[in-house]
């Protein structure tokens, strides 16, 4: 079943290599709102989250994308079987659309905003892993455990006032609104999982 991951990280490390060594093609599918919105290169919107900037951000955002796909796939198969893997690949596309529009939005003007990377797909499959567990413990730097939906709300909070500062060159946006659709993703798909997730909300263990 998590075979979809791991087809989802090859497919994105193997176009970002090909992008890191073709510039012309990395400008070609990055994330340009003037061009999308001015020239209508509408693939852009999805091409840029399989492509990174850099090995590290490529690394980071493919290891975030295991760690979390991987559990993410197996709580849909117990809900949709085996059609768990279409809802994964349903998440993770609409995910990188939504994650995206904002930034079109607000840059559709600007002909120097690019942006590249799957962070707002993998916001949205790290989210969508707290709708289910919203009190497992995510390790904040790999060390220190905060319980997911207290991560959850501190890691939106962040997002977006830093997406009001705009001055770091990470899309914070896309982090926030990713995040947000992978949240409520589960509930568009099978809106009586609210009922799951209150009951997984009021009764914790740590």
């Amino acid at each position: 079943m998590d075979t979809v991951v791991w087809i989802i990280i090859g497919a994105s490390s193997i176009f970002s290599l090909m992008c890191w060594r073709n510039p012309e093609m990395f400008a070609k599918y990055q994330l340009n709102p003037y061009q999308i919105i001015h020239r209508k290169q509408y693939v852009r919107v999805i091409t840029h989250a399989f492509m990174h900037a850099n090995w590290a951000h490529l690394i980071v955002n493919m290891l975030v994308l295991w760690s979390f796909g991987v559990a993410l796939t197996r709580y849909f198969s117990l809900i949709w079987g085996n059609y768990a893997v279409i809802h994964f690949l349903i998440l993770y596309i609409l995910a990188i659309i939504a994650s995206s529009i904002f930034s079109i939005i607000k840059h559709k003007d600007n002909p120097h905003y690019n942006a590249v990377g799957a962070s707002g797909a993998t916001s949205a499959v790290v989210f969508a892993c707290m709708f289910f567990e919203p009190w497992r413990m995510i390790y904040f730097f790999g060390v220190i455990p905060i319980p997911g939906i207290v991560f959850g709300i501190i890691y939106l909070i962040y997002s977006y006032r830093m997406s009001k500062q705009s001055n770091d060159n990470i899309g914070h946006d896309a982090h926030f609104w990713g995040a947000l659709f992978g949240f409520i993703y589960p509930l568009i798909a099978k809106p009586q999982l609210i009922q799951q997730f209150i009951y997984q909300l009021t009764n914790f263990n740590f």
